[in-house]
């Protein structure tokens, strides 16, 4: 595993056609609202979401402010696939990757955010019924532009590094994936959050990819 690079991204690579079939399929399906790990957990122990309280929703908005539909479409895994294993590789990472988990389709309207965060969980999934996802770690997390910059404002994908010896923050705005089609891959551990939309709506694919435990 090698951490000179924190991400990897591919400019403008997916075509017009396929970002608006992922967007069509998306908006004709029904739409959730997208929950940090923190208000899932939540949920489990009440047992549906829709029991989230009044004030649980609050909170969320503070954290994040969008919508989501869950998207397990092969033409979607075959088209950013080969993208992802590249990535790996190019990056040296060469991460031992075994799944990849649901697509998550995120619509960030004028408003919409989502703040600090990672992807990782602090322990494997716990899942015997799944042996895709039991055991298994988030390792690889990846985000796709789908909207034309022309379309929003606002809503930057940004990282933070963290790891600066005079403790400020070190953060970078991805700015390399602002054009429609482009991916970006990043160790799942990483620090980072969508800015808020100040206009328009952008729509966005995010992927998780799943493996056994670093050693």
């Amino acid at each position: 595993m090698n951490l000179q690079y924190y991400y990897w991204y591919f400019d403008n690579v997916l075509s017009n056609k396929f970002c608006d079939k992922v967007i069509n399929e998306a908006l004709e399906r029904k739409r959730l609202l997208g929950i940090t790990h923190e208000e899932e957990k939540v949920s489990k122990r009440r047992k549906v979401k829709k029991n989230l309280t009044k004030k649980d929703l609050s909170k969320l908005k503070q954290v994040r402010d969008s919508s989501i539909v869950w998207m397990n479409d092969k033409f979607i895994y075959d088209t950013i696939n080969p993208f992802i294993h590249k990535a790996n590789e190019n990056a040296q990472w060469n991460y031992d990757l075994s799944w990849a988990e649901s697509c998550q389709f995120t619509i960030y309207e004028k408003g919409g955010h989502y703040g600090w965060h990672c992807d990782s969980y602090m322990k494997p999934y716990d899942k015997p019924s799944e042996p895709n996802f039991h055991g298994k770690v988030r390792k690889l997390s990846v985000t796709v532009s789908l909207s034309d910059p022309k379309n929003y404002k606002g809503g930057e994908l940004e990282f933070d590094f963290r790891n600066t010896n005079n403790g400020k923050p070190a953060r970078r705005v991805v700015k390399e994936i602002k054009k429609r089609g482009s991916i970006v891959v990043f160790p799942s551990y990483l620090w980072h959050r969508v800015k808020p939309v100040t206009s328009g709506t952008r729509y966005s694919l995010v992927i998780w990819n799943i493996g056994a435990p670093f050693k």
